[in-house]
């Protein structure tokens, strides 16, 4: 990971606000501060370290508990002084034990297709041998379209029967092949909700 250049430290003594979201969910999870030398150790072990104000030294979030931030991704703001971190949580991020620090009780995880479209594309691109999804892109689109329309069944058949853990497993699969499917052909599972979007409006 590369360390942002031009990052302005100077307007609130040393510090800057760095705000942590999570990268499947987009949920913001926490707000903390970062001196340079935070922003450093984090760019440098990939976990979120902030400085403590009440403690007056560095300190990786999880230290203690276990709960790390592990880092996906760093953003600076329009004016370099502000920083948006995309991590993956290991456990509850809150010393509550609460997801987030705001005990949001609404958990909405629609954010995790987005996560998924990207660990397919990457699937697509690396083509990683003993992958379930590697032996679908070399089989083609026959093959891709024809689970498509399997698991299509599937939720069916459990709709129709009232069986409704079988149907949401059924339904998980369908979207699965469907993102691959879509993947295949070049596009995202986000050019479907725009095209939903489009309707929408």
């Amino acid at each position: 990971m590369e360390i942002l250049q031009n990052i302005d430290f100077s307007k609130l003594n040393g510090l800057i606000p760095a705000i942590i979201q999570d990268a499947q969910t987009n949920k913001v999870l926490m707000l903390g501060f970062m001196n340079e030398e935070a922003y450093k150790k984090t760019v440098d072990s990939g976990k979120v370290t902030f400085f403590s104000r009440t403690k007056n030294r560095l300190w990786t979030k999880g230290e203690e508990s276990g709960n790390f931030l592990n880092v996906v991704n760093i953003l600076s703001d329009c004016d370099n002084d502000t920083f948006l971190i995309k991590a993956n949580p290991v456990g509850p991020t809150c010393h509550t034990g609460s997801d987030t620090c705001w005990n949001e009780v609404n958990k909405n995880d629609i954010g995790f297709l987005s996560y998924l479209q990207d660990f397919i594309s990457k699937r697509k691109e690396e083509m990683p041998e003993g992958s379930y999804t590697t032996s679908l892109f070399e089989k083609g689109t026959r093959k891709i379209t024809q689970k498509v329309g399997e698991e299509s069944i599937e939720t069916i058949i459990g709709a129709m029967a009232n069986d409704d853990e079988n149907m949401i497993y059924e339904a998980g699969d369908l979207l699965y092949h469907l993102i691959v499917m879509l993947t295949h052909k070049g596009y995202r599972i986000e050019d479907v909700v725009s095209e939903l979007k489009k309707r929408h409006s």
